[in-house]
């Protein structure tokens, strides 16, 4: 999940300089920040062995997590109203525009907060505020999920193995994590009805996500054994993985106990299809769950073979895959109940908590020096000018 190197030797203008400098180089990456900081005040705010001031703790953190979301909107709103150029070669590049998905992402995980904190706190209201965030986020999950990657597959040039990383998954999972919001937002929807369809197309999203991102991790575990480990500078992406599959079964496990509610409640299919879907559910997660300690365990190896490697805006891949693989270590431990899940989750959420620390405060520190602000898309921009430039002439 990379920057690459930045080229010295490139003239500078006055849109290398400033403010100018930060909006011109402001990726879609810049959303995994609020992704990660979105999954840590959920991870808090669900923690099994909760207190008073960790509930404060996540409220805080969840307030910070809107903050930085907004921020991003208006520079990426700016970016792209001064430069309208950089939006088509940002859209076109390989790496940069995989982290579109990013943005449906961290949005939902304001949602979630919208539900678990501000529904009991507000009241009426802020259901239906929920509920029209999340159709906007649903709609913008698919239409990452499925354009993006045809994108890849129309764009001219030819796309070599060893050169893919775990980052196309970033636009897929959207989709699985707006399944997982839907069932957060359906418990709290008064009218049944309403509750029922927004059942029904997290389904949906979630069978357009989950097969998709299998098939990715396929490709991408031939690229890992073909062409060996990715280069340090994204060596963190082989954490991507776990998003997929924590998502997918927590999303699964949630979606299962609102069928369990609504079906009956709206008479639909047969009088035991509500449970038999919940049963399903847990099953299909606890497989998943499964699925990811073999992904876990690939990621920290890898970490652990590289031992040292560059710090760049990337290392928020650390925090959201671990995060969702977290929290369903936690509703497993929940649906059982079972002590050992419920511990295991909470050092998961802990360390999650941890990681989130660190690399906010190395972000913080990138963002004072100036050093993380680098768009690789622009090359390409430079590229594209200097041959209308050379065809002026």
């Amino acid at each position: 999940m990379p920057d690459c190197q930045n080229t010295q030797d490139q003239p500078r203008s006055k849109h290398d300089e400033g403010w100018r400098r930060i909006v011109r180089n402001f990726t879609p990456s810049w959303f995994a920040v609020t992704m990660g900081t979105g999954i840590v005040s959920i991870l808090l705010h669900n923690l099994p062995y909760n207190a008073v001031w960790v509930y404060w703790i996540s409220v805080v953190i969840f307030a910070l997590n809107v903050l930085l979301f907004t921020l991003g909107c208006i520079i990426s709103i700016l970016r792209y109203a001064l430069y309208p150029d950089i939006f088509m070669v940002m859209i076109t590049h390989p790496v940069q525009s995989m982290f579109i998905g990013t943005f449906p992402m961290g949005l939902a995980t304001i949602i979630n907060m919208i539900v678990l904190v501000c529904v009991p706190a507000w009241g009426e209201w802020t259901r239906y505020v929920a509920w029209g965030l999340w159709i906007f986020d649903a709609v913008i999950s698919v239409m990452t999920a499925l354009s993006l990657p045809f994108i890849l597959m129309a764009q001219g040039s030819e796309t070599h193995l060893s050169s893919m990383t775990a980052v196309w998954l970033l636009p897929i999972v959207s989709c699985i994590v707006a399944a997982s919001s839907g069932a957060i937002v359906a418990e709290v929807l008064p009218n049944p009805e309403h509750a029922l369809w927004t059942i029904l197309v997290s389904y949906v999203l979630w069978g357009i996500g989950l097969p998709l991102a299998l098939m990715v991790m396929v490709i991408y575990l031939q690229r890992l054994t073909l062409h060996k480990l990715p280069p340090k500078a994204v060596i963190v992406s082989v954490f991507l993985p776990l998003g997929p599959l924590g998502q997918g079964g927590y999303g699964m496990m949630k979606l299962g106990q609102c069928a369990r509610d609504i079906f009956p409640k709206t008479h639909t299919l047969e009088e035991g299809s509500g449970p038999t879907f919940y049963t399903l559910g847990f099953l299909v997660a606890l497989i998943l769950w499964s699925f990811g300690l073999v992904w876990l365990f690939f990621a920290s190896a890898s970490i652990a073979h590289c031992k040292k490697f560059p710090f760049n805006i990337g290392w928020w891949g650390f925090t959201f895959p671990l995060g969702v693989y977290a929290a369903s270590t936690t509703q497993i431990g929940t649906e059982l109940p079972s002590k050992f899940f419920a511990v295991l989750g909470t050092i998961l959420s802990l360390c999650v908590v941890l990681l989130w620390f660190v690399v906010g405060i190395r972000t913080l520190r990138g963002v004072i020096s100036g050093k993380l602000f680098f768009a690789p898309c622009l090359a390409d921009l430079r590229v594209v000018e200097d041959k209308e430039a050379g065809k002026a002439a």
